[in-house]
């Protein structure tokens, strides 16, 4: 018999992330905010906040055994310099300190997970950990132009990458680690053209089955 009222629908639950205990620094505390932050990189690899300012920009040089990108303040001073390693089993990158090449100014190193995959899965270690567990990873989302950073093999969130280009980072993490992490995975090997690969080249979790595939 009705009774006028509405039956009880449960909200689903939300999936609880825990929060970063410790600040997370990988290039500088300088890029640590007390609140979330949204980036987005636009079509010339420039990446800018939520009100258009830039924040960093991105260049690259394709070498004959190296792909090397540039992550750069909006002053133009590199922060971090990126090199494929192009013929290697697991497609590594490094990242170094400004224009250094020298192994004292490795910041971080990322490689596939698993040589073959389903879904893409990044190990990323510290240019100090020598060890097999990574500091962090990159896991494809449910949809193959998003992905999450997490800490280490933890479930605790420190950035996600959705709509192919956009960029929720979390409270005390490193942003600008965290945009040099997705400069690695974006699609497109000269991000100075100005053709169809650079505007086609915001293909975020496309871009690392692409470019890691590519250099099984």
């Amino acid at each position: 018999m009705a009774t006028g009222q509405a039956p009880f629908n449960p909200v689903p639950a939300m999936r609880p992330y825990p929060p970063v205990e410790h600040p997370v620094v990988v290039i500088g505390p300088q890029y640590l905010a007390q609140y979330p932050v949204e980036l987005a990189v636009n079509s010339d690899f420039k990446v800018s906040d939520i009100n258009g300012t830039l924040i960093f920009q991105v260049k690259s040089k394709l070498l004959s055994l190296h792909d090397r990108r540039f992550l750069k303040d909006a002053a133009g001073n590199t922060l971090v310099n990126l090199r494929q390693k192009i013929r290697t089993m697991h497609g590594r990158w490094e990242a170094f300190r400004g224009e250094s090449k020298e192994k004292s100014d490795l910041l971080f190193t990322a490689k596939k997970s698993k040589l073959f995959q389903f879904k893409t899965e990044l190990d990323v270690f510290l240019g100090n950990n020598l060890g097999e567990v990574p500091d962090f990873k990159v896991k494809e989302g449910y949809s193959k132009s998003s992905c999450s950073i997490l800490l280490g093999d933890s479930n605790t969130m420190l950035a996600q990458v959705h709509g192919r280009h956009n960029l929720a980072i979390m409270p005390n993490v490193d942003y600008a680690f965290i945009v040099a992490l997705v400069v690695m995975i974006l699609k497109g090997s000269n991000p100075d053209d100005h053709g169809d690969a650079a505007i086609n080249g915001i293909k975020v979790i496309n871009g690392v089955i692409d470019g890691f595939a590519s250099s099984a």
